[in-house]
């Protein structure tokens, strides 16, 4: 029988056992409870506690915690659901997916709540279940939903989107495309809604669906719908509402053609007709965003009779108005992509930017300084006035270290974009190049800022422009350029600045390596956009020109990152393509010059062989040239120099990976017309001989084989003597196979040819013959006692004797003398 202690003491203990299982220490509460059914296992209370745990217990731990959070406020068990929802990788039963979704949308907050936003837009992420309950409630009442759901969050807003072009939470696509027009239009007119949408919540969507569904989309925007899109390019508001409104018009645009450009003509004109400094705000920013995306139709519109030629008047009655000088300056830095914009803002509006250089506040000056330099630093030097604009974005230069040594992000952005533009100019570049301490504010700039940002790229370009050097023309191109230059009667300026030889790009290569840059190019690597990416390999391109640099620029993690870089890049676009096979050629250079038993050597680098995917993509055409123009082979040469130098090691997987990869290929370059590449892929083969899979390429007996061999053998009797050793040294290589033998000997010259390498000018030459013919002559069996004949009559013995007499190396001694003792051997025998 239970006392009456006990019956108390186990009261306790079964409310402490709620207590806990309701704070979510479910373990201690049954501990506690535990402790109660021992003490009073009859008492009503303490059953109904055992009785309420047990059906707490059945609940899914994921719903329990939504509850709570949605029904008590509790915050912590909203994080737990983030948690679980994120976490798990078990499956969750549907029901508890469905009733989740329920008590987070159901629950109400005026202004929204972001750990209900969280919570909301991770499920639809991750749960197909929760996208379908979502399809089926904007089925059933669209407005309603979409108003509960877009009221909660960013990320829930765009949940919508995403459950409106996911066919799989839809029933059938009909219903899909139903709603996903709804949801579009529900998006605009939440755009539309004065003052709402600037945190951007409806462009992102209306982005993301213009991109999906544009062609559908489109005739569901009219002209108050796009000019309010318009509106929102306003140059007033935060850089991400911007960045969304121009994704959104760049869209429209495409997909609308010659509709939105008229809509986008009547929202400019007249905006700019009123001439109020609201209007001329928006007109001034709209035109800013679109001259990238509509380039003519922008053109036409800034180029329109009276309009640039009345715009400076007009801001200097308007001086008062920053944010007015603000849009008109964004204006003419855009304008400047075209030619004919970039000459209309040099001729009438340069002295209205001097002076706001000179008297402007905030980043007006820089912006201005900017448009200088575009303005000045583009157009090649034809006449004086050219000649003058170039000196005066020399002038420039100062200005623009000044403002990258200073602390505010936006001013250090228009230093690097406008020396950008004013290093198109040899002077300029000798002047940043040779100028230590901006080398190191730049580096120092570039490392602070966002690889993704407009001051990377800027720097990116920067750095491209010191180092590039100039192209090296081929005959046929240097004869058009001459032609060109006697049809413009300008031959004289046509000649290239001398401060851009050779020599000046090398000098100024060589000071940015001292300075550190590809540990900062190494650094910002791997979160470059492809064009960043584009820019990047062209610089590696150019600092391993000169081999003297390319030791430091392994050293300092350039072939991983040039390894990384290549692997990374999946698309297709051009510009893809070309940053591949930049990169790739890049690679190669380092890699010719360079151990790769020391780069290759740690466990943290990559394997010796993934260098050898790239570089073989070199030997076959660059991206950028078609089979009908004349074709760059120094990218395919240097890259048969970095494949030689990488199956020179001691490891054979280096020389099977080439010739699994690469094989037909360098078949095909042996007969080549082009002397430095014949060599080059001559030499390749003579490594490849020290794996067997190469040997085997020559000598299994196959007609392939004797065709390889008839061209090793032919290259071995040519005038380049280089090409000739290399050949040589394969075949002596080959020829200890007893199929290689017999190829040779299967061949008219065959036994002529090696006898002739030994009569070699050369002594590495005569060296190899002689290890050849030794081989050949020294073999057993029926192909040696041919061997031996042929050997025999076509002089062996006399030319044996004569490598003997005039050579005082000691391997060619020994070779010579065993092959001479075997003739001999055989003359005795046959005697």
């Amino acid at each position: 029988m239970t006392s009456s202690k006990d019956e108390v003491r186990a009261v306790e203990l079964a409310q402490q056992a709620l207590n806990l299982v309701a704070s979510g220490q479910a373990e201690a509460g049954s501990r506690a409870l535990r402790q109660a059914v021992s003490l009073a296992p009859d008492n009503p209370q303490v059953e109904a506690a055992f009785l309420e745990i047990q059906a707490d217990d059945a609940v899914h731990p994921l719903l329990k915690y939504c509850q709570k959070y949605t029904q008590d406020g509790d915050d912590k068990a909203g994080r737990e659901v983030l948690q679980f929802v994120e976490r798990t990788n078990a499956q969750i039963p549907v029901y508890v997916v469905e009733r989740c979704m329920e008590l987070v949308i159901g629950k109400h907050n005026i202004h929204g709540n972001e750990l209900q936003d969280l919570i909301l837009a991770s499920l639809v992420q991750h749960n197909p279940a929760a996208k379908r309950f979502l399809a089926r409630r904007l089925r059933e009442s669209v407005t309603v939903v979409f108003d509960k759901v877009y009221d909660i969050g960013d990320r829930s807003a765009s949940s919508l989107a995403a459950v409106a072009l996911d066919p799989a939470a839809w029933w059938t696509e009909a219903s899909r495309e139903v709603c996903e027009r709804d949801v579009f239009q529900l998006f605009v007119a939440k755009l539309m809604e004065s003052g709402h949408d600037h945190d951007g919540r409806a462009l992102k969507s209306i982005s993301r669906l213009l991109a999906a569904s544009g062609d559908k989309l489109q005739e569901l925007i009219d002209q108050e719908g796009f000019e309010t899109l318009l509106v929102c390019l306003d140059n007033r508001l935060p850089t991400e509402v911007q960045g969304q409104a121009t994704l959104a018009t760049a869209k429209y645009l495409e997909v609308s053609q010659e509709k939105g450009q008229n809509g986008l003509s009547n929202f400019i004109t007249s905006h700019v007709q009123r001439r109020t400094n609201e209007d001329l705000i928006l007109a001034f920013s709209a035109a800013a965003a679109v001259f990238p995306i509509v380039p003519s139709v922008a053109s036409a519109l800034f180029l329109t009779e009276g309009f640039v030629q009345t715009l400076v008047p007009m801001m200097e009655k308007k001086a008062k108005s920053s944010k007015l000088e603000q849009a008109a300056l964004d204006m003419l830095s855009a304008a400047c992509i075209d030619s004919a914009c970039r000459d209309a803002v040099g001729k009438y509006c340069s002295g209205w930017l001097e002076q706001v250089i000179q008297n402007g506040t905030d980043q007006r000056p820089a912006m201005a300084a900017v448009i200088l330099a575009k303005v000045r630093g583009a157009g090649d030097i034809k006449d004086q006035k050219v000649q003058d604009d170039l000196n005066g974005a020399y002038d420039l230069v100062p200005k623009f270290k000044d403002m990258m040594a200073g602390n505010e992000e936006k001013g250090k952005q228009s230093s690097v974009e406008g020396l950008a533009y004013a290093s198109m100019q040899p002077m300029v570049k000798e002047q940043l190049a040779k100028d230590k301490a901006f080398l190191k504010r730049l580096i120092q700039t570039l490392e602070e800022s966002a690889a993704s940002s407009m001051t990377t790229f800027g720097g990116l370009t920067l750095i491209n422009n010191l180092t590039r050097y100039q192209p090296t023309l081929s005959e046929e191109q240097k004869r058009m350029s001459q032609l060109k230059a006697y049809a413009n009667a300008s031959k004289e300026s046509q000649q290239p600045d001398p401060l851009d030889d050779d020599a000046h790009v090398t000098s100024r290569c060589k000071s940015l390596l001292d300075a550190g840059i590809v540990s900062l190019l190494v650094n910002i690597s791997k979160k470059l956009s492809p064009t960043s990416l584009a820019l990047l390999t062209k610089t590696f391109l150019s600092l391993s020109k000169t081999s003297s640099h390319r030791g430091t620029m392994a050293q300092q993690g350039g072939v991983r990152m040039l390894l990384q870089t290549h692997t990374s890049i999946t698309g297709t676009t051009p510009t893809d393509l070309e940053a591949q096979h930049t990169g790739a050629h890049a690679l190669a250079r380092i890699l010719i010059s360079v151990d790769p038993t020391l780069i290759f050597s740690s466990s943290s680098s990559p394997p010796l062989t993934s260098a050898i995917r790239p570089l073989v993509s070199l030997l076959t055409t660059s991206p950028s040239q078609s089979t009908d123009t004349s074709r760059d082979l120094l990218p395919t040469f240097e890259s048969l120099l970095a494949l030689t130098n990488l199956a020179s090691t001691p490891s054979p997987d280096a020389a099977d990976t080439i010739i699994r990869l690469a094989f037909p290929t360098i078949e095909d370059l042996l007969l080549s017309n082009t002397i430095l590449l014949q060599r080059a892929v001559c030499e390749l083969v003579c490594n490849l001989m020290t794996s067997p899979s190469g040997i085997e390429k020559f000598a299994d007996g196959s007609p392939a084989a004797g065709r390889r061999l008839h061209i090793l053998l032919a290259l071995a009797d040519v005038e380049d003597v280089a090409t000739r050793r290399a050949a040589g040294g394969a075949l002596a290589m080959a020829t200890e196979s007893e199929g290689a033998v017999k190829g040779v000997l299967e061949r008219e010259r065959g036994v002529q040819i090696l006898l002739g390498l030994c009569g070699d000018e050369d002594a590495g030459c005569v060296h190899r013959g002689v290890v050849c013919v030794s081989n050949l002559v020294c073999a057993e069996g029926e192909n040696g006692r041919e061997a031996r004949e042929k050997a025999k009559a076509g002089g062996g013995v006399d030319v044996l004797k004569g490598v003997l007499v005039g050579s005082e190396d000691a391997g060619v001694l020994e070779v010579g003398v065993e092959a001479l003792k075997v003739l001999a051997n055989q003359d005795v025998a046959g005697a």
